[in-house]
């Protein structure tokens, strides 16, 4: 028989074998196609979603030739992709105030031109008022299409008509049709459409015809000296070359003589050599292409799918060649000898992993179709269309056959070499299991976390790399021992868990690869989790609030807006989610009332706390031999300098409550309570009494602070003068105080409330500045319009702020890995429930025979899926840990370097495990995949065909 004889009667015995165990190869089929399915899906949306270098060029040009700017710094030179320029002559003078060119004296004879302006705008909302950015852009013109295109209603068409992208409308509860005003001047304009940024879908901003609001908006501010003249952006212009020959690089050069620099699309995509670029010939290059990184990580994705398919599908080629023994036997009877057989088998896993692969790519292809503008969505920007590489797609599916042959070579050697006998009467033998190979595991398991631990404080990620899969791989050969183990606890459990212990310590060769799997997915969701929960702890550690979380401040900044406090305190009370009452504090200074802002310049006067004397209240990281002791600090003691009161003087100054450098404000007791968090009635009594509260205690000596008033009177400033004459003099005072704990001089803004009347007493100005409020929750967008809108109504020039602690990071991504590590662990923990009922009949069949109640067969089913989840969580999350805590040692040695030559940058890199994921992946799913399987496991067993 030839080599192509046999292999068709292999074939068509294994297509025969799958299509008469049709529940077993759908199985397979879906172990296979699913891997495949996610590469092709995330192949054809990295390929959608990554623009190329065309697509980039209609996103920023539309379908212009060219984007022109001036950057008004004389003449420069640029690189073709215009990413890199610089002036020709850095030396000669810069005239910032000279008369800017005319832009389209540059432009290539024959060109035709549309240009592009920004302001920030207050606008009124359907909520209140809000800022958002107007261009002042020709959105209606064929030029703009790429950049700018209409997803409803109408392009503006005249002065009074503007369209918004999806976003602003969201957001302000505007629509199509709706009316909006420019508060900066009044005009009213009408919303006629909606419009996107195909490269930027989340961005919010309104869009109007040229000349419909900057310019009336400057001509009423230079009619009108109360309205503001606009803040406007420089001008650039989308360019259409001469028919047929564009914007080429001589007009590119031509340009850059005026000081314009030009992004032409024919000259990014052509570019002219070297030797024809200026500043090329300088030595400046484009920037490094990092396209590298991103293949580096599919790879490492696909060979974890490859992985896991081995893992997940090579029980079940191995109980089908169990189950198909018989025929296997037969096949030796009829002179077939163990090439043949491994044929069959192998066969299989080509007829099972061809489907597999096959459906796995052509369900990818359509759930990407079916998903794309919720992909779009999410990645922020529209695909062009959808980007299929036909060779990249059958390599996945090259890899998803392969995939499913190497699932079926193991089972296929196994299965060569039982004899006809064994195969015929349906014995299995009994194999013990290596010894060698467990011990080899343990070492290989020690020496990666070694190597991984090194590489952390070593500082090389290559080397925890490295380590992490050795240790990965050192693990995966214990496995095996791990399950055999377990079966030895079992021996006083009830029947039904005692009996899924013992099944999957006897067949350890379905259950090992299933918890393999588990783990392996497991392990990489925990070993990312782990990271990003560190790094966010760290981002946390080291954000600087401008204010107590959960405080909203409204602040006045002259007399004239102070008046309009109470209006303000309204809006406030009425449209956001406070609690309790208000704090009112007051700006203090010393000197003339001619500048009360502490503006360095025009300045009247200054009121500082003065340190006492001694190294106690100067900071060790900032003074002399700060680096030295910097290097002896380990990142635990630098964490604890840096919170200390002397440390913290200057870091925790806010400019919200107007309080200067040492913050002192002026309030009552009010302000303990709502802002501070002080509960001491001792505080609130002192502060009563006209005792001023200190929250840093580092000023402190003996329960007293000295204040220091400079008298500062402006030249320029006759009124000041004539309220205040004399010269400039300095004065101190000393006060008692209470000094609270040392825990609040981390309060920020504020290091002392100082009383009104104590503060007259001392000769100081004050006047209202503004409210403290506490806020159940941060100012959502529709309460701060709504906020905004009263405040303008009411006059304006009132000022909130807010605080809801450091950049809430966007979980999704966490959720993202626990929802893949659950996934594959309720797959992994099915497929082995599911072997174990297809290759333990006749094991079921004896418990019925001898009495077992029908729901032991239900609670059965549950454990052994119990058993393969939690085992392979439990080490997964183990072989995680492995690698995150190596980055993260990798981490401080970088933190630790930069702290020592920056004394006072923060060291602290904590190692904080995702609990939440933890407790999902370790209780909940596993729990869950018992439950799952128990509930769908009939009680009953079918009725069998009676042998003989």
């Amino acid at each position: 028989m030839s080599l192509f004889t046999g292999w068709r009667a292999a074939l068509r015995i294994a297509r025969r074998d799958a299509m008469r165990s049709k529940g077993r190869s759908a199985l397979v089929v879906a172990m296979i196609a699913v891997p495949v399915l996610g590469v092709t899906a995330l192949d054809v949306t990295y390929r959608s979603v990554t623009p190329t270098t065309a697509e980039e060029l209609t996103a920023s040009m539309g379908s212009a030739d060219a984007l022109f700017s001036d950057e008004q710094i004389g003449p420069i030179q640029q690189l073709p992709d215009a990413e890199s320029y610089d002036r020709v002559d850095e030396n000669a003078p810069v005239d910032e105030d000279g008369p800017s060119i005319d832009i389209t004296t540059t432009f290539p004879k024959g060109s035709r031109a549309i240009s592009i302006q920004s302001v920030p705008a207050g606008i009124t909302t359907g909520y209140g008022i809000a800022t958002t950015e107007i261009y002042e852009f020709r959105t209606s013109d064929e030029l703009a299409r790429g950049k700018i295109d209409l997803v409803r209603g109408a392009f503006p068409h005249g002065k009074d008509e503007v369209v918004a992208t999806e976003p602003f409308l969201k957001s302000t509860g505007l629509h199509v049709g709706s009316t909006t005003a420019v508060r900066n001047f009044g005009k009213k304009y009408t919303i006629t459409g909606v419009v996107e940024q195909p490269d930027q879908l989340s961005a919010e901003a309104l869009y109007a015809d040229p000349g419909a609001v900057i310019a009336p908006w400057q001509a009423r501010a230079d009619h009108d000296k109360k309205v503001l003249p606009p803040n406007v952006g420089s001008k650039t212009w989308l360019v259409k070359g001469p028919e047929g020959v564009g914007v080429t690089w001589p007009d590119v050069m031509a340009a850059n003589e005026s000081g314009v620099l030009v992004k032409s699309r024919q000259v990014v995509l052509d570019p002219p050599p070297d030797f024809d670029v200026p500043l090329a010939r300088k030595g400046v290059e484009a920037y490094p292409d990092t396209s590298g990184e991103v293949s580096a990580a599919l790879v490492t994705v696909v060979a974890m799918a490859v992985l896991e398919i081995v893992l997940l599908a090579g029980p079940a080629f191995a109980v089908g060649a169990r189950r198909s023994r018989r025929q296997l036997g037969l096949l030796g009877t009829c002179g077939g000898d163990r090439r043949h057989v491994r044929a069959v088998v192998l066969g299989g896993g080509l007829v099972l992993g061809g489907v597999g692969a096959a459906a796995g790519v052509a369900v990818g292809l359509a759930a990407t179709a079916v998903f794309r503008p919720m992909i779009e969505e999410w990645s922020g920007n529209r695909f062009v269309s959808l980007a299929l590489n036909p060779m990249e797609l059958l390599v996945i599916a090259a890899i998803g056959l392969i995939t499913g042959l190497l699932a079926a070579f193991a089972p296929a050697i196994v299965a060569s070499r039982q004899s006809v006998l064994e195969s015929l009467t349906g014995r299995r033998g009994v194999r013990r299991s290596s010894r060698v190979l467990p011990v080899l595991g343990a070492c290989v398991l020690a020496i990666g976390c070694a190597v991984a631990v090194y590489g952390g404080t070593a500082g090389d990620s290559t080397l925890v790399a490295a380590g992490s899969v050795t240790a990965e791989l050192g693990l995966l050969a214990c496995i095996p021992v791990i399950v055999g183990f377990l079966g030895r606890l079992g021996s006083r459990l009830p029947l039904s868990p005692r009996l899924a212990l013992r099944d999957a310590a006897r067949n350890r060769g379905r259950t090992a690869p299933a918890v393999a799997a588990v783990m392996a997915a497991v392990a990489g969701s925990v070993a990312i989790a782990t990271y990003m929960s560190s790094s966010m702890a760290e981002a946390e550690y080291n954000y600087v609030p401008s204010l107590n979380e959960g405080t909203v401040v409204i602040s006045a900044f002259d007399d004239k807006t102070a008046a309009r406090l109470p209006q303000a305190r309204a809006a406030v009370e009425r449209n956001m989610a406070v609690t309790g009452g208000h704090a009112d504090f007051r700006h203090v200074w010393a000197g003339s009332d001619c500048n009360v802002y502490g503006d360095a310049e025009n300045a009247c006067g200054s009121v500082e706390l003065v340190k006492p004397a001694g190294k106690a209240a100067s900071c060790p990281l900032t003074g002399k031999g700060a680096k030295e002791l910097a290097a002896r600090l380990t990142a635990d003691e630098h964490k604890k300098l840096m919170r200390s009161p002397a440390c913290l003087v200057g870091i925790m100054t806010s400019g919200v409550f107007n309080a200067g450098e040492h913050g002192i404000v002026v309030a009552d007791e009010a302000m303990l309570s709502t802002y501070v968090k002080l509960d001491d009635p001792a505080a609130a009594k002192a502060l009563a009494a006209g005792t001023p509260v200190l929250l840093n205690p580092v000023f402190a000596k003996n329960g007293e602070v000295t204040i220091k008033a400079v008298h500062h009177y402006s030249d320029k400033d006759k009124q000041g003068r004539k309220l205040h004459p004399g010269k400039a003099r300095t004065t101190t005072d000393r006060l008692k105080v209470y000094v609270a704990p040392e825990k609040y001089a981390a309060t920020p803004g504020i290091s002392m409330i100082l009383p009104q009347r104590t503060a007259e007493r001392l000769g100081l100005h004050t006047r209202a500045s503004g409210s403290v409020y506490a806020v159940t929750h941060a100012p959502t967008d529709t309460e701060q319009q709504r906020t905004y809108g009263a405040i303008e109504q009411a006059g304006g020039g009132i000022w909130t702020q807010s605080e809801s602690g450091p950049g809430r990071t966007d979980n999704s991504m966490l959720l993202i890995l626990t929802l893949f590590a659950g996934i594959v662990t309720l797959g992994a923990a099915a497929i082995t429930t599911g072997l174990a009922k297809a290759d333990a009949e006749a094991d079921l069949n004896t418990l019925s025979a001898v009495g077992a109640p029908p729901g032991v067969r239900r609670k059965l089913s549950g454990f052994q899926c119990v058993v393969v989840a939690l085992t392979g969580v439990v080490l997964g999350t183990l072989a995680g840990l492995v690698p995150a805590v190596a980055l993260r040692l990798v981490d401080l040695r970088q933190a630790l370097q930069t702290m020592r030559m920056e004394p006072t940058e923060s060291a602290y890199t904590p190692i904080v495990l995702p609990w939440t994921t933890l407790g999902l992946l370790v209780v909940g799913v596993p729990l869950l995949a018992g439950l799952l399987a128990t509930a769908l496991t009939r009680s009953r067993l079918a009725l069998a065909r009676r042998a003989g």
